[in-house]
This record gives C-alpha cells, structure tokens and sequence, in this order.
C-alpha cells in the first residue's frame, strides 16, 4: 500500500495531496496503481487564483505571444512523449490508441500555435469586420470586435482520452487569455496529472494558467460568474444535470456539452460486395469498434446497410472481428486492449444484454474470446460484440442506448428514404459516415444526414487515400453535434477561440474605430509623409500610414500590351461591335490589368525592407475601367501581424496588410482590396514568451 501514489491536484500553483483515498486500478490486470487524495479543495483559491493571477498574466500577453507559448509547450511535450506512452499502457490503451490521445493532444496544440499565428493579430483586440457606414455622410460607422472575458474556464473530460480531452479545450482558451482549471473522469485521471506536471515543470506557461482538479468539482461551479465559460464531454445524462446548475443558469455562464452519441455508418445503395467501396466500409466500422476498445465518443454504434446487403456485410464484418486479437498492448500481436476499468466492464455488459434482448448477435464473447497476457483474467477487456437488428424502425433501443466499448448493431434499410430515417433516430449524433460511389446519392443524402450530425464524412476511394476516418475530430473543424450530442461545437479552428471571447458591437468614427481595433477602417483619418510606406521597417510602419499616387491614363495599347502577355482575349476587351452592345457599351480594360497597373502605381521598386508580397484578400472589381480613363491608387497600412519569429538569415519580420483603393478620373472606386507583404524589422531580437 505505501508504494502506491496518491494522485494530487495542482491548485493555486501548488500541488495538493497527500492522504490516500478511492483506489484506482490497472486496466489490464486491476492492480492498484494509484490513489485519488483525501484532501478537500478549497475551491474558492482557485476561483481567485485564476482571476487575480491567471488573467493578468494572460492578458500581459497577445494572441501572437500565446500562440508561441502554445509551439513550445507542444515541442516540450513531444520530446517527452515516450513518459505518457509508459503511464497510458495502464488505461488498457494499445499503442495506436494512445498515440491519438498523446501525439493527437499534443498536435491540437501544435495546430493552434499554427491558427492563432496565421489569424490571430499582435493585440487582444479581434476585429470581426468589415465596418460597415451608418450614415450618409461617412461620419458614423460600425464593426464588431470580440475580446477576452476577463473570466476562467472550467473544462470537466470523460474518462477516454485523459490528455487529447484536457489538450484539445485548453489550447483554444488559453489563446483567448482565459486561464484554465481541468477536471479529468476520476478514472484515468492519473494520466491527466502526469501530463499536467510535465506542463507545470516546463515553466512556459504564465502563472495561473491552468490548474487540475483530482476527484469531486465540489462548489467550483457555483463560484462562476457569467464572464466564465464551463465546457464538458461525457454522458448525455450529466451533461443535462450540469447543464441546470442554478448559479450557471442565474449568471448566463456560457455552457458547452459534447455528449456520447448512437454515431451512424450508412452504406449506400449503390455499393455492391464487388466495390472497393465495400470494403472501405467494414474496415472503418471495424477500426471504430475496435480502435480505443469502442470507447470513443465518435465511435461508430449503429451500422445502416442496405437489405440485400445485410448477410454479405455480416458475413465481413465477422471474419475481421475474429481476426481481433485482444489483451496486454505490450504482447506482440494485440490489436485491441482492455476498457479503461472494471466498472466500465459491467457497464459495457449490462448494455450488451439490453440491446440483445430482441435482435441477434452475430458475433460475440461466444467467438472465441480469449485475451492474451499475463493476468488478464483480471483485467477489464470485453469481446467485440456485432449486433443484427431486423428491424430498426421498430426497435427503439438500438437507438437510444450505447453500450460504451467494442459494441455496435447492424440494421436493415429497403430505401434511402429508410436509411435516413434510421440515421436520425439517433435524435442527434456527433459524427456519420456515408460510403457511395455517387455523388448525386452523396447530394441528397448529406444535408438531410447534416441535419442530426455534426459531422459528416462522405467515404469512397478517392476519399479513403488520404482520409483521417469517421472517428477523428480535426482541429481545423467542428467536433460537437445537435441534440442527444450535447448541442455543443469544439474545435473548428479559430471559431473555438470566438467562443471564449466576448462579441461587441463598435460605432462610431472611422477614426475611432481605427484606433480601437487596431485596423485601418476606409474613412478614417491617414498619415501621410514624403518617405514611401514601403521604406519603412516593420516598427516603424503604423497602422494608417498612407501613399496617394499619381496617375495613370489607360491606353488601348495597354489592352493589346496586357491580352498578349497574359493570353485573355476575352470579347469585352477587344471585340467592340459586342462590347458596345453589352451591359457596359464600350471596351474595358481587364480586371487584373488594373491590379497590375495600381501595383506599379503603389510599389517602391528599390530594395528595403518590404520583402515579399505574401497574398491578396478581398479582391473587388466594382467600377469598369475604359479606354481613357484615369486611375491612382490609395495604399494605406491597414495592420501590423507581429510573427515574433526570423527568417533563416536572422532577419526579423512581421505581416502587414494594405489597403488598396484604386478610383478613377471621377474619384468612383474601380477596384478595391488587400495585399499582405512580409516586411523586415530593424531589430533582429524576438520576443521572448
């Protein structure tokens, strides 16, 4: 007993724990291994901790600055991968298993770091333009800027996946300054901790960041105010408790549930056992089964095929489960480990014998199950387990309960009509995955699949080359569904760290608006100077800083010059009979000649400090050009991306975006946009997180 450690909480910047108390067990052999502590938190410090210290130190920083911070957490944690790899073997994860919890968590960070460099700007103010004119006179305008709350985070995981689930909410937070407390399933918490230490040892995270809760919330959720946000994975059934929490309710705390879903696979029917369609569908509802030993929210329980296919897909579906060998990871050979603890086991059971009651198993404990390994008779593995049911539409269990582990059910379908009827009676999923060879089957099929899922994959074999499967969350996109799944949305990129700040409408003045967001607004009061924006250094550039061009007159060789170089002979530039009679009533020069044009108009050609133009947004072409006509160019410093990083030379550099006005004789805009250049800095020091 005294070699076994209590697991402790890291509060207030210290860990807590030392008295033993609920014993935790191998998932393998159910040896005791760890202990949660007896101490009771003092949630009321951490509350405080988080807003007093973890805030200020947040907010001392940018969006830039934390995504660099978030790079090196992800570099430091990746070198020492190999100590989470040792600590997960115990949850009865197979080595690919943890590899999507671990290197997965890991590459959320990785991900982010990478988003919130590209997107994000060198300030904690986030323009959510464009600004739009208010008034006739260009006096009065609006935008909408989102900013950090000022609050803290409360993220509650499931049991599944100890460090993916901590990683994967806290690295969009920690970009939109909200420090972090993390409240692991008592279960597997043990892995939780172990890679919350390795974070608070690397020291690269400001104080307060994120903090770790071993066992009970106690009080923590009625101490949040509505500038808190809680967000939760796990069952529907305590997501619904928490989601009525009085103080969470009477203070408006934003609340986000992804809840375990009856998750669907659909085979078309235009697929025959001959496709390779085919096979592409019982390998991915064997890995969904097997991988992780079902335990994924993602997880695949409801298997929807078309009636004169059910006894080929069974027939498959068979012949891969019994290929299955399940026990010890560390044994050469196992493909599937064990369920994550002995309670989880009789869940899992007692589940099974629900669903079983009225439809067939076709595949089962009864197949041969033997887990292979030194004391697995103790351990907590469990037979994947294929259920028939002859009639989806009239059986309600097989979409109401989910047994959480190696556990999925076969239906039949007579139509697509059928199939998608099937599919929705899950009453809201996270994920589907729909596998044809036609894309009009593809068209008709997904919005309707959309409507009751939060994701939804479209398999055939062009897909199935680089595709990451039905059962992966992208951080570049949506993982939460509609309904039984919690109503919730995770991830999807910088959306994930919209959700954490706060949205405000902003009017007035362009010059006000300028000056609150950061970002030139067309309207807003310019700076002009005899030296060339482009001569500038990144430090020295700020936002408004502007050229007004000379002139340049169109010529119908400017036409001719330009349709020979480029190959566009398109009639409105060179036939005038048909130019006359279009919309316009005369030649026109093409559209890219003026952006052509305007860049020669605006660029310093010299060497300096502007190194390279790095792409164009917004492009508009909005008043045509004729022969004759007149142009200038305005070319404004719109905003400053600080990347805090050096090119491989040491040369410091920072992303500024330009605001280009082209207009005419008339001072009407012919074409409008943004040109983003990489610009050198004076200073070769990078800033340090």
């Amino acid at each position: 007993m005294s070699n076994v450690a209590t697991l402790q909480s890291l509060i207030g910047g210290r860990w807590l724990g030392a008295e033993a108390s609920v014993p935790l067990h191998s998932a393998l052999n159910n040896a005791l291994i760890y202990h949660t502590h007896a101490e009771k938190i003092d949630f009321d410090e951490a509350v405080t901790y988080a807003r007093k210290t973890g805030v200020p130190a947040l907010m001392a920083l940018d969006f830039q600055k934390r995504a660099l911070a978030l790079k090196a957490l992800a570099l430091y944690l990746m070198e020492r991968k190999e100590e989470l790899y040792k600590v997960s073997a115990l949850t009865g994860a197979t080595r690919s298993d943890s590899w999507v919890d671990i290197e997965g968590g890991i590459g959320t960070l990785f991900a982010y770091a990478s988003m919130g460099s590209r997107e994000l700007p060198s300030s904690n103010v986030l323009h959510e333009g464009p600004a739009l004119a208010l008034g006739k006179n260009g006096g009065f305008a609006g935008t909408h800027i989102l900013v950090p709350r000022g609050g803290l985070a409360v993220h509650i995981n499931a049991f599944n996946f100890p460090i993916w689930g901590l990683l994967e909410k806290f690295a969009p937070s920690f970009l939109a300054a909200m420090p972090c407390i993390g409240k692991p399933a008592t279960a597997t918490s043990y892995l939780t901790e172990a890679v919350v230490r390795m974070i608070h040892d690397a020291g690269i995270l400001p104080e307060g960041s994120l903090q770790l809760v071993i066992g009970s919330t106690g009080d923590l959720l009625d101490r949040l105010s509505g500038f808190d946000a809680v967000t939760f994975t796990g069952s529907a059934d305590t997501a619904a408790i928490l989601r009525v929490n009085k103080n969470l309710v009477a203070n408006s705390v934003p609340f986000t549930a992804e809840a375990d879903s009856l998750n669907c696979a659909i085979l078309g029917p235009d697929v025959s056992p001959d496709d390779e369609e085919f096979d592409l569908f019982v390998k991915e509802v064997v890995r969904e089964m097997t991988g992780k030993s079902g335990q994924k929210c993602t997880a695949i329980r409801r298997i929807i095929v078309p009636q004169n296919r059910i006894e080929a897909v069974g027939e498959r579906l068979r012949a891969r489960l019994a290929k299955i060998v399940v026990g010890d990871p560390s044994v050469e050979g196992v493909r599937m480990g064990a369920l994550a603890s002995m309670a989880q086991q009789r869940d899992v059971g007692e589940r099974v014998a629900l669903l079983a009651k009225g439809n067939e198993v076709l595949f089962g404990s009864q197949d041969g199950f033997a887990p292979v390994g030194e004391g697995v008779a103790d351990g907590a593995f469990f037979s994947p387990t294929l259920l028939l049911c002859r009639n989806g539409m009239s059986n309600d269990a097989v979409h109401d309960i989910e047994a959480f582990g190696p556990v999925s059910t076969m239906m039949a379908y007579t139509d697509l009509d059928e199939a998608l009827a099937l599919a929705a009676r899950g009453k809201g999923s996270l994920v589907s995955t729909l596998c044809t060879r036609d894309p009009m089957i593809a068209a008709r099929a997904v919005p309707v699949i959309a409507a009751s899922h939060g994701r939804v994959l479209v398999l055939d074999r062009e897909a199935a080359v680089d595709s990451t499967g039905h059962g992966s969350p992208l951080p570049q996109l949506k993982h939460g569904g509609p309904g039984r799944a919690g109503g919730g949305e995770e991830l999807g990129g910088i959306r994930a760290v919209r959700h954490f700040l706060q949205r405000a409408a902003l009017q007035g003045s362009p010059t006000m608006l300028a000056a609150v967001t950061g970002e030139y607004v067309r309207g807003a009061a310019v700076k002009e100077s005899e030296l060339h924006p482009f001569r500038k250094y990144f430090e020295d550039l700020e936002m408004g800083d502007s050229l007004l061009t000379h002139r340049r007159t169109v010529s119908e060789a400017d036409i001719v010059a330009f349709g020979g170089i480029s190959g566009d002979f398109f009639y409105m530039h060179f036939d005038e009979i048909a130019a006359r009679e279009s919309q316009f009533g005369k030649r026109i020069a093409h559209g890219y000649f003026v952006l052509s044009a305007a860049a020669g108009l605006f660029v310093s050609p010299a060497p300096g400090p502007v190194l390279a133009n790095y792409g164009l947004d917004n492009l508009r072409f909005i008043t045509p050009v004729a022969i004759g006509d007149t142009i200038r160019a305005r070319l404004t410093c719109k905003r400053k991306v600080d990347r805090n990083r050096t090119d491989e030379q040491g040369v410091g550099q920072g992303v500024v975006a330009w605001d280009v006005q082209v207009t005419n004789q008339n001072d009407e805009l012919v074409a409008s946009y943004d040109i983003l250049t990489l610009v050198m800095k004076r200073s070769l020091r990078l800033v340090q997180t």
